[in-house]
């Protein structure tokens, strides 16, 4: 197949439009290089900071802002003015000073000092420019790299639970290297992709969810960003709303987490880290009734015989229940666990010359899962360079490897082992899991038992990625640099799946074989241009960018294993074959202009153009953009009031952006694979292909986000005290929805179309405190909190609702089978004393939180450390299959009182309150989908960590320039008062906008124990 408009994108007016850009920055430089050869004295300068340590890409410019200059990698400067002209001379982090020119031979060294209040704190924002943050007319939030690595986390999402306001993450399961799922200020695309974009310095990269196979048993697959080693970042910056995204197109308008990796740093000798941390992991389970055994209506079947199988564990109580005249003994189902372990070393050097820098980095993880056979290996290289060309010319480049390799068994109600373990009746003994006969044995029908899973069931999955970066800056003038920058991020996925024949479930057994290959290149080309006039100071920023991807997939799937453990899918009954490739380009036009007029007004413009081949060729091409405005009140403070309130600024801005948020081809109704008898052609040596049973849309158009967005920023008491509040509004329209069902009539089931309104609005909060801060001891701390209501407007038509998406209700509810309720919400009870069951399905529960919170303290006395992290989640319901399934099968913590029991309700008839009792069996068994819909509230003790640094008692004796020893506890208290399973953050299908709020036999989260050990020398 070809992708719509792939080549047309890049032709004709789009390419005389970026040839004019070209020259138009040429001729600048021409202009800026001839304004700056007026003076005719040349001032010899060096800026260094409080340290003594040189200050790179400093702005020396005159009070008019008539003639500039930038010092470079040492620190030096050359301007021509008269001697004893004032100067003045900023950088991004420091305090600006005014200065004299000295007379010609003397050189001028400026000391800059780092601002105490923090308010030139400098942030990574789109496209990877830096600016300050105090200019910031929109919402961002920065974790820094060494946060991060406090969390201990193989992956980087996992690692920013609860640190960011307006963020929400839910990890699928406790499998190592399981997906999880990242959205920011809620979801907006009904079917789309709802997560934030990736983007590792200034490149966007694919955080897919892969490492599922295609016709395999259920389970969560991997979130890509798990190939990213944390060990390589310097921060993370969470550009939240449309203002601050807009820039990236359509790709960034779910919010951005962008990722500034470590560099080497000029005219430093080397400096060599080596880390090492080892983890032990528990899991944690859900409690379970262990009273009583195997059977039903209190009657003991053992398992073994056939007329002795059921899988409830309804029979006798354990402490009456004699076997061969013996007590029972009890058996714990939770030993199938075994103790995880984790260990994660890594090795970097870093330095540079006067003209060159360079940072290289090595680690290694090997995590063993809970779970027999759950494994993550992962091989991580990452080297950056950077080089001065001459005065003008920088250029980095850079090159990440990852080598990831997982295995994991089926999860979720499916074939794997889980499903059984989590339900097994503590009478039974599992061992051993064979009869003579080489049988499986079972203490129940069409399930395998867990250990056979353990040794018949896999699913491999080994992935190649890299992700090369090459950045050229041209400082055409001072005030005028030109960027270029070329990124790709490819790998390469091989999955194997493999399934033993299984007569207990009646399955043949199953080979497949499955590649999936992802190229994606991006490149951008930027003019940026800074100069200030007077009392305004102004930033002007152009662009082109243009984005490819491309993804083949190919699946061999074969059933009928004839071959014992000869894993070649070449030796099974029936072989089947599917074949996809995709490309899709998207091309982009932007600019960006920043106005700051005398540090207390500052307007901020964006405009991009955006063409995407996946859309209709007359609408491909769509304009969007943002204005907002930022006034720094504190300006005028007084010198009184500005010791108490150091800053202050208030924020307004207004963003639509567009998003093509729909799969390639969509415009065409291609050809599909035919089945025939259940098995797909090729049928007896002919292919065979049917037209797609969904209708193809040429009038696919872009969807569109209007934000409008309020903040306040303050700061006090010399930043000891910094607080930052958000409210935005915004609502999605045209929202792309693909397989809406047409009539039958037409020939086809489905369409895609475009009508979706969804609408989000929250309050973000962020206070971080420093109460503390002496020479020997310090604390601080961090406080953020988030509340979001999300709401469906429309869908499609007289559609009112898809799946787990109902207009007029949140994104992402619960609804099915329910019970009878009156006026007063008190449930109705039938003559019988059991529940009437309402007739009608109807909404049952809502996944969303009402609220989300995170609280990091951290204390220092001397050399100690002690952070701790606690996170959480007020409301949010969670749909528990094992509470529920548990409640059948009598395995279930609630089930253990067996007496009859009144249900809580009044008589469907007479109004009166329920006084018949019940069995207990005959109650639990019959219970709807709403029973498994429960309160997700909790409170995580997330992290914490204690940790020493050896500096002053050790060190001097040694090579070592820095020693820091730590241990690090994960998970160590989850208080979830009304759920009843281990851990209520749960998606245990995967980070699909289906599965989210879904606990369904999945791995259990677990409780680490983490040592650390990091040296520099």
């Amino acid at each position: 197949m070809v992708a719509p408009n792939k080549y047309t994108l890049y032709q004709g007016p789009v390419r005389r439009l970026l040839q004019r850009a070209v020259l138009l920055g040429c001729f600048s430089a021409g202009l800026g290089t001839a304004y700056a050869q007026q003076p005719a004295t040349t001032v010899v300068g060096k800026v260094v900071d409080n340290n003594g340590n040189t200050v790179d890409g400093a702005v020396i410019s005159t009070a008019r802002g008539e003639h500039s200059a930038m010092s470079n990698g040492a620190g030096i400067f050359n301007i021509k003015v008269g001697a004893g002209t004032p100067l003045r001379v900023m950088a991004m982090g420091f305090e600006s000073r005014l200065v004299n020119a000295t007379k010609p031979g003397d050189t001028l060294v400026v000391q800059l000092s780092t601002a105490s209040t923090g308010l030139n704190e400098v942030v990574v924002t789109a496209l990877g420019v830096k600016r300050e943050k105090r200019n910031l007319t929109f919402s961002s939030q920065e974790v820094k790299g060494e946060e991060l690595l406090k969390a201990k986390e193989p992956n980087v999402i996992n690692a920013l639970a609860g640190k960011v306001s307006g963020v929400q993450i839910t990890s699928s399961s406790g499998t190592p290297g399981a997906s999880s799922r990242i959205v920011i200020r809620g979801n907006m695309s009904v079917t789309g992709d709802n997560q934030a974009l990736f983007v590792v310095d200034g490149v966007p990269i694919d955080n897919s969810e892969t490492s599922t196979v295609s016709g395999g048993a259920a389970g969560a697959g991997s979130s890509r960003v798990v190939d990213i080693d944390p060990n390589t970042i310097e921060s993370i910056n969470v550009l939240k709303g449309a203002a601050a995204t807009a820039l990236y197109g359509s790709s960034g308008a779910k919010g951005v987490v962008m990722i500034t990796t470590k560099a080497g740093s000029l005219e430093k000798r080397p400096t060599v880290t080596v880390s090492s941390d080892y983890s032990i992991d528990k899991g944690l389970f859900p409690e379970r009734q262990t009273s009583w055994a195997q059977g039903s209506q209190g009657k003991f079947l053992n398992g073994e015989a056939a007329d002795q199988k059921t899988s409830t564990s309804w029979g006798p109580r354990m402490d009456t229940l004699t076997i061969n005249g013996k007590p029972a003994p009890r058996y714990n189902p939770y030993d199938f666990f075994r103790t995880g372990h984790t260990n994660n070393n890594a090795v970097s050097v870093g330095g540079g010359t006067g003209s060159s820098s360079y940072f290289f980095s090595y680690s290694y993880l090997d995590q063993t899962g809970i779970v027999p056979k759950n494994e993550l290996k992962r091989n991580s290289l990452f080297a950056k360079f950077s080089n001065k060309i001459g005065s003008k010319i920088n250029t980095t480049l850079q090159v990440a490897y990852s080598n990831t390799n997982q295995n994991r068994l089926p999860e979720g109600q499916s074939n794997g082992p889980l499903f059984v373990v989590l339900v097994q009746p503590v009478s039974w003994n599992p061992y051993p899991y064979l009869n003579p006969d080489g049988s499986q044995r079972l203490y129940r029908n069409s399930r395998n038992a867990p250990l056979w899973a353990v040794e018949n069931e896999n699913n491999n999955s080994v992935v190649n990625r890299f992700i090369p970066v090459f950045t050229a800056n041209y400082m055409a003038t001072p005030w005028l640099t030109v960027t270029e920058r070329a990124g790709a991020d490819m790998y390469t996925e091989q999955d194997k799946y493999l399934e033993a024949p299984s007569a207990a479930i009646s399955l043949p057994g199953k080979i497949i074989d499955q590649v999936n290959v992802y190229r994606q290149f991006n490149h951008d080309l930027i003019v940026d241009g800074h100069k200030q006039f007077g009392k305004l100071d102004v930033d002007l920023l152009l662009g082109n960018n243009v984005l490819t991807n491309y993804t083949q997939y190919h699946n061999i799937t074969g059933v009928g294993v004839n071959v014992k453990d000869f894993e070649n899918v070449s030796a099974t009954g029936t072989i089947t074959a599917t074949e996809a490739h995709y490309q899709t380009r998207k091309v982009g036009f932007y600019a960006q202009a920043n106005l700051d007029y005398d540090k207390f007004l500052v307007l901020s413009l964006t405009g991009r153009y955006d063409g995407s081949s996946v859309l209709a060729s007359d609408k491909a091409f769509y304009p969007y953009g943002s204005a907002a405005a930022g006034f720094i009140f504190s300006k005028f403070f007084s010198q009184e009031v500005s010791r108490v309130m150091n800053f202050g600024k208030v924020r307004f801005s207004y963003a639509s952006v567009g998003n093509d948020g729909v799969g390639a081809y969509s415009l065409l109704t291609p050809y599909t694979l035919a089945y025939r008898n259940g098995y797909a052609y090729p049928y007896q040596g002919q292919g065979g292909f049917l037209i797609s049973s969904t209708l193809g849309n040429e009038h696919l158009q872009n969807e569109r986000m209007n934000e409008a967005e309020a903040g306040l920023e303050m700061k006090f008491f010399n930043g000891r005290i910094g607080f930052e509040g958000s409210y935005f509004d915004r609502k999605s329209k045209n929202g792309l929805i693909p397989g809406v069902s047409i009539s039958n009539a037409t020939g086809y089931s489905g369409t895609t179309v475009n009508s979706a309104r969804i609408e989000n609005k929250g309050i973000e909060l962020l206070l971080d405190v420093n109460p503390v801060r002496t020479k020997d001891f310090s604390w601080d701390f961090t406080f953020n909190f988030s509340h979001i209501r999300n709401k469906v407007l429309e869908l499609y038509g007289d559609t009112k609702q898809l799946g787990r998406v109902i207009v007029g209700q949140p994104y992402n509810i619960f609804y099915g089978a329910r019970y009878s309720r009156n006026a007063k919400g008190q449930l109705l009870i039938d003559d019988n004393g059991m529940p009437v069951v309402d007739p009608d399905q109807g909404i049952v529960g809502n996944a969303n939180p009402d609220w989300l919170a995170g609280l990091n303290n951290n204390f220092r006395y001397k050399q100690l450390s002690l952070g701790f992290f606690f996170d959480y989640k007020k409301g949010g319901d969670v749909q528990n299959d094992v509470e529920s399934l548990g409640m059948f099968y009598g395995t279930a913590k609630v089930t253990e009182n067996r007496d009859p029991l009144v249900v809580k309700g009044v008589n469907a008839t007479t109004g009166e309150v329920n006084k018949v009792a019940v069995n207990a069996q005959a109650y639990y068994q019959s219970r709807q989908y709403e029973s498994s819909i429960q309160d997700g509230t909790y409170l995580k003790l997330r992290t914490v960590t204690l940790s020493y640094d050896l500096k002053t008692k050790v060190l001097p004796h040694t090579f070592f320039k820095s020693a820091v020893v730590s241990v690090t506890g994960r998970n160590l208290w989850i208080y979830s008062p009304h759920f009843t399973g281990a851990d209520p953050e749960a998606s245990s299908y995967g980070a699909a906008n289906g599965n989210v709020g879904i606990y369904s036999f999945g791995t259990p989260t677990t409780r680490s124990v983490n040592f650390s050990v990091k040296l520099g020398f």
